[in-house]
């Protein structure tokens, strides 16, 4: 059966999802997500906890719609947050990768380069900066820097 206390057009497509979604699992129920517990966690694990969460956050807000309990409201900050918190690791799972696969490349990634400033990254290398010109090397060798003995 198919409930059809809807507002508008997109709370109807949210109680007609409703019935296909799968039951939450009591182990994210009004638990705050921990992101170091969430780092020890696989890939698989972290997606299968992110659409839980996710399958949590739309039946509360259907809960909202259909004039749910206070708790139920204010379990959906919490709920947000902690979606957040697995896209967060998740997130910086792929990015530790990324560094780990370009760590010995010359050319890598723009968000994965060194960020500093417009100048400094233009800036020339030292090397570049010590390079001198062939004029410039027979000058220093023919004409070296005189030294002088100062007498005490």
């Amino acid at each position: 059966t198919v409930k059809t206390r809807a507002i508008d057009f997109r709370t109807t497509l949210i109680l007609d999802n409703l019935e296909a979604a799968p039951p939450v699992t009591p182990s994210c129920a009004m638990v705050k997500v921990k992101a170091y517990e969430l780092r020890t966690k696989s890939k698989d694990d972290l997606y299968r906890q992110l659409e839980e969460l996710k399958t949590e956050l739309q039946q509360l807000r259907v809960a909202k719609v259909t004039g749910g309990a206070a708790s139920k409201l204010s379990k959906i900050k919490v709920v947000r947050k902690s979606i957040a918190r697995v896209l967060t690791v998740i997130n910086q799972n792929k990015k530790a990768a990324i560094r780990e696969a370009f760590k010995d490349k010359v050319y890598k990634p723009l968000d994965i380069r060194t960020k500093q400033t417009r100048a400094l990254r233009r800036k020339l290398t030292t090397e570049q900066t010590k390079k001198l010109t062939l004029k410039a090397k027979l000058k220093a060798k023919h004409f070296p820097q005189r030294k002088y003995a100062v007498k005490a």
